[in-house]
Formats: C-alpha cells, structure tokens, sequence
C-alpha cells in the first residue's frame, strides 16, 4: 500500500512542481493529503473519496481548484 501511495504523490504531485524548501514541501503534502482524502476518486472505494462525500442532486456545477489549479474536482453549489 505505502508504495501504491508514494507513487501516487509523486505522478500526481511532486513531477509538477519544483520544490525549494522543506516548509513548501509539507505545504504541497498538507494540501495533497486533504485532496486525496476529499476530493479524488478511488476505483476501490466504488468512485468515491476515502472520507465520504454527499450526494449533491440539484445545483450548479463548479470546478473546484487544489493544488494551485494542478488538480480540479467538481461539486454542486
């Protein structure tokens, strides 16, 4: 699994950015964690995100940026 993982962050995260410090780093992981957790999708979990999420029938449909626009999920508002 911790493979599985780490090779997730690194495609997914750290092949697009360039890293200068250790506080930058823990910030890029602190905001990767929470979308990974939230937002992304697991085939696994049947499409859905670790955490759960909540149904959303009705609404409009907004692009939700993470990562500084590296990662976008969609939700109803």
């Amino acid at each position: 699994y911790a493979e599985r993982v780490i090779g997730s962050i690194r495609r997914e995260c750290l092949d697009h950015l360039i890293i200068f410090s250790e506080k930058q780093l823990r910030h890029v992981f602190a905001g990767y964690a929470k979308y990974y957790n939230c937002s992304r999708t697991h085939l696994s979990l049947a499409k859905d995100t670790p955490l759960g999420r909540a149904v959303q029938p009705t609404g409009q449909v907004r692009r939700v940026p993470h990562l500084g626009g590296l990662h976008y999920s969609f939700a109803r508002i």
